[in-house]
């Protein structure tokens, strides 16, 4: 299979074909996805939880995901990589082209930030330098403190209308991919319709582009005991992690992943 590229997640969000997208952090299981059939790879943030073990991602460094980057494209098979710029690591425009630099060195393809319109300008910039961003709305786990916890974002006619506006501004500046996260299934079904590019879901409904997990979260593993509501434990009734992933593939293509259960009304 050709290596995949942002054309060819276009491609795929053209012919209403679904993406799956799941986190790595290690060549190991990079490869292990990679030839389960995910197409994108994403070395998210979130190891600060489920590697590090922190109760939230903001302690990750810009070194942490540049030596986990580096880690996942040894193992790489063809998929696209797509990297999180950690808490405070795009605080300035100057910090978010060095920051950007630095992953994408490391082997990223794509960049992933998390905010609001507030970020078309260093999109705007960044997509002019070369950069490919995808830009994370609705729950923004960086912002954990300004929510006051881990809600759902995007309910109620305001909040939903900003929302809205939010991603065609970041589709405007020249993101490539959004990615919304724990938004009401009504709206990012609409947000999808609304944009020409790529849109990823995590607890988002199943009408997005394509949809993403955290890796320990599909294998059933978790150091608090909580499952959060979009979860699905693809390991039951699996032989090994391999075919826990192929059957998370499966699931995302064939649209039974995820349920009505897996998503937030308005």
């Amino acid at each position: 299979m050709p290596d995949v590229t942002v054309s060819t997640l276009l491609g795929l969000k053209q012919k209403g074909e679904k993406i799956a997208m799941l986190t790595a952090y290690d060549a190991t299981f990079a490869q292990a996805a990679c030839q389960a059939g995910v197409e994108v790879l994403l070395v998210g943030d979130s190891l600060g939880m489920v590697l590090q073990g922190h109760d939230s991602t903001l302690p990750v460094s810009l070194a942490d995901m540049a030596y986990h980057t580096a880690a996942v494209k040894r193992g790489n098979q063809g998929a696209l990589i797509l990297a999180d710029l950690p808490f405070m690591a795009y605080a300035t425009l100057e910090q978010t082209f060095a920051s950007c630099a630095a992953l994408m060195q490391a082997g990223a393809h794509m960049i992933k930030l998390e905010g609001a319109a507030w970020l078309a300008e260093p999109i705007r910039q960044l997509a002019e330098r070369g950069v490919p961003v995808c830009a994370h709305l609705g729950l923004t786990p960086q912002a954990v403190n300004v929510f006051g916890g881990y809600k759902v974002q995007g309910r109620g006619d305001a909040a939903a209308r900003q929302l809205r506006a939010d991603a065609m501004a970041l589709e405007q500046a020249g993101a490539a991919m959004l990615l919304l996260e724990c938004v009401p299934s009504e709206l990012a079904a609409e947000i999808t319709q609304a944009v020409k590019i790529p849109v990823i879901g995590i607890g988002a409904g199943s009408a997005t582009d394509g949809q993403v997990l955290v890796m320990h979260d599909l294998l059933g593993l978790s150091l608090t005991g909580r499952t959060p509501k979009f979860v699905k434990n693809f390991m039951q009734g699996q032989p090994n992690v391999q075919a826990a992933f192929a059957a998370y593939v499966r699931a995302v293509k064939d649209i039974s992943f995820p349920a009505e259960e897996h998503g937030f009304s308005a």
